[in-house]
């Protein structure tokens, strides 16, 4: 069976993975640009090493309620149909590897047009992890928002 390895990361209580291939770095919190006229869950830009990189904030892209900030706040800067987007995280500090037979599909009562990022559900020993993938986590509008910023 292949193991696949992923960057694990916390919004509020639930921990989620993204596989690490898509992860080009984590970079502590550093406080976005705000940008006028973008959708509400993009935080601004920030300069990374003379790049302008776009900040989403995950909690309100998915509706987690919560917006403290804190010495544990990451960006996790991922490349995202080859552009880079930072998502701000509450912690991100393992990568772990899931042999694929410990990876499901999402249940169905994960429905609609929400289900369409999640890519499974990892179990390791008692933990459970929801899986990514922030590819496909906005619409075609969404991204030319991204693009645009």
């Amino acid at each position: 069976m292949a193991e696949i390895q992923f960057v694990v990361f916390k919004l509020g209580k639930e921990e989620y993975g993204v596989d690490i291939m898509q992860v080009k770095e984590i970079v502590p919190y550093k406080e976005p640009v705000k940008v006028p006229n973008t959708p509400n869950f993009i935080e601004g830009i920030i300069n990374l090493r003379s790049e302008i990189i776009p900040i989403v904030n995950l909690k309100k892209r998915f509706n987690i309620p919560g917006e403290a900030l804190n010495e544990d706040t990451r960006i996790i800067v991922m490349n995202i149909e080859a552009k880079q987007v930072g998502f701000i995280v509450d912690d991100a500090s393992e990568v772990t590897t899931i042999n694929e037979e410990n990876i499901e599909t999402a249940p169905d009562i994960i429905a609609g047009i929400e289900r369409k990022y999640i890519t499974g559900i990892g179990k390791i020993k008692d933990r459970i992890l929801i899986l990514l993938d922030l590819d496909k986590l906005f619409s075609a509008k969404e991204k030319e928002s991204l693009e645009a910023v």
